[in-house]
């Protein structure tokens, strides 16, 4: 526990003590966000802020968990060089943006095959790992399934779905980072618990290496924290692609190496819910030419209701605390 406590210290001074250095720096780079101009006329004054932030949660999460995890690398390694891959994508994706003055950054197959590709790798290495391997487990019930060379597909569906999710729930000033700090600090307790678990069973090295991704979790708990001082409303600096896909990495890695990858969709409901707005939207308008929500992702439909950006986020984040305890029961 004092390393998870010490991992959350260490990346929120770190994210706090970037933040005056790196977003004046994005400021004489001139990389502003640029706004949709179709989206809430009320985002249309945020043109210009600045983006990329995620640079800073990303040393965060590094610096937190290169620190204290060092003891166990099997899971831990692939997970920060899962989250860099997708924070690559995303800087690439925002450099375009902010550059090139194209709103919609890189062009979807270029995304798609990116996403791919790191999504092949992480799990054909979870598939081949002796303590991940092809089972999924089934925390409520205490079943597994093994889905065999399925998994690898399966798999590489939940991170490709899980990374857009959350790059589509960055949408409100400290949404996302305050929804994935929620989520990952119930991860970093599970880990923990599984680590004493395994250890009581005698697994000794499954152990140390359940212990170093609670100190990931915590990580990126810290980094989100020390982020929101930052991107709470209103913000000062978006996160951007950079800081989206990067967490929806770090999201998806935390699921798999828990081995309760069904846990995902009821701990991560308010990523659920931005991702099936989106699909619905979409899939309505094209069937019948007519608009489910106001407008997608769901917290902009919540916006043009006329809820409060700042409401909107206060229960997304109060929604996904209460669905990371449900999802905590399965382990006490």
């Amino acid at each position: 526990m004092q390393q998870l406590i010490m991992a959350i210290l260490l990346a929120l001074i770190v994210t706090l003590a970037l933040g005056p250095l790196i977003i004046p720096m994005l400021r004489r780079l001139n990389v502003g966000q640029p706004m949709r101009s179709d989206g809430p006329k009320s985002h249309l004054s945020k043109e210009g802020t600045p983006t990329m932030g995620g640079i800073i949660i990303l040393f965060g999460i590094l610096a937190g968990t290169l620190s204290f995890s060092m003891a166990g690398m099997e899971f831990v390694l692939p997970a920060l060089l899962t989250t860099f891959a997708f924070g690559l994508v995303g800087f690439l994706d925002d450099f375009i943006k902010v550059k090139l003055k194209r709103s919609l950054g890189l062009k979807a197959y270029q995304k798609i095959i990116g996403q791919l590709g790191i999504a092949f790798i992480v799990a054909l290495y979870a598939y081949k790992d002796p303590y991940v391997g092809s089972s999924i487990y089934f925390p409520f019930f205490g079943a597994e399934w093994n889905l065999g060379v399925a998994y690898i597909p399966f798999i590489m569906f939940v991170i490709i779905g899980t990374v857009n999710a959350v790059n589509l729930t960055d949408g409100l000033d400290g949404l996302a980072s305050g929804v994935t700090m929620i989520y990952s600090l119930a991860m970093a307790l599970i880990f923990m618990l599984n680590s004493v678990y395994a250890k009581e069973n005698g697994q000794i090295y499954y152990s140390v290496n359940l212990e170093g991704m609670s100190v990931f979790a915590a990580a990126a708990v810290g980094a989100s924290l020390g982020f929101l001082r930052y991107n709470a409303h209103p913000a000062r600096v978006f996160m951007g692609d950079t800081g989206s896909l990067a967490l929806g990495g770090a999201v998806a890695m935390m699921a798999i190496f828990s081995r309760a990858v069904f846990l995902l969709p009821m701990m991560g409901i308010c990523f659920v819910a931005s991702a099936i707005s989106v699909i619905l939207q979409v899939g309505s308008y094209k069937l019948r030419k007519k608009r489910i929500f106001k407008m997608a992702p769901l917290h902009h439909h919540f916006e043009l209701k006329g809820v409060p950006e700042t409401k909107v986020v206060a229960v997304y984040m109060i929604v996904t605390a209460a669905a990371c305890l449900v999802g905590l029961l399965a382990y006490v």
